[in-house]
């Protein structure tokens, strides 16, 4: 492998219990009936990608400005880092390999994020949801941020925690490293790797064992 590349939101920092969170005040607010195996599909995706589905015939735009209404919300749960996370990506730096950030977050809260665990200054290249026309589970962040590290996608390693996050990495014939901070296991298991977070892991990564 001579490229990493991250995604943010249950990979880097967990957040995606809070995403959660967001995502039900927002139906509650429209009196929208959910449960929760459809409400984990938004998980891995970009918010107007998802409203569509949820909230037909409204626009994308002004039901996300909504959702960042409620990013102070008291009940919400707070910001924390995956275990090992940062310290991968400082090695990946250390080591010269190209690295990038692939996120269905928008470019300010990806900056936000990667500032609070440290790593910004290292993590040069970001392919946001504003970089894409269509969002994971379809490829093309990922090919993107290939493309611009100059990499064959054969040769780069996703770390990824969402199904549709997984789902995009393989399109894109890349290998995944899949970390079971939003899903079980068992739920991952289309992806090369399933570990319970990034602590333990190295860089370079010369060989995956067995899922």
């Amino acid at each position: 492998m001579e490229a990493a590349l991250f995604d943010l939101d249950g990979t880097l920092i967990n957040t995606e219990i809070r995403s959660l969170a967001l995502w039900r005040m927002l139906l509650d607010n429209h009196g929208i009936t959910y449960d929760e195996t459809s409400l984990r599909r938004v998980m891995g995706r970009r918010g107007v990608d998802v409203v569509p589905e949820v909230l037909p015939g409204t626009d994308p735009e002004v039901v996300m400005e909504e959702i960042r209404s409620y990013y102070d919300h008291p009940d919400l749960p707070g910001i924390v880092p995956v275990p090992g996370a940062a310290e991968l990506v400082s090695r990946v730096a250390e080591q010269g390999a190209p690295l990038a950030l692939v996120t269905s977050a928008q470019r300010w809260w990806a900056v936000e994020r990667l500032t609070d665990i440290g790593v910004v200054e290292v993590v040069r290249t970001i392919v946001s949801a504003e970089d894409v026309s269509v969002g994971k589970p379809d490829p093309s962040g990922y090919l993107l941020a290939a493309d611009l590290l100059q990499v064959d996608p054969a040769k780069c390693v996703v770390f990824e925690d969402s199904l549709a996050g997984i789902a995009a990495a393989r399109a894109a014939g890349m290998t995944c490293v899949a970390v079971a901070t939003t899903h079980h296991p068992d739920e991952l298991s289309h992806a090369d790797l399933v570990i319970p977070d990034m602590s333990g892991i190295d860089w370079p990564l010369t060989e995956l064992p067995a899922v």
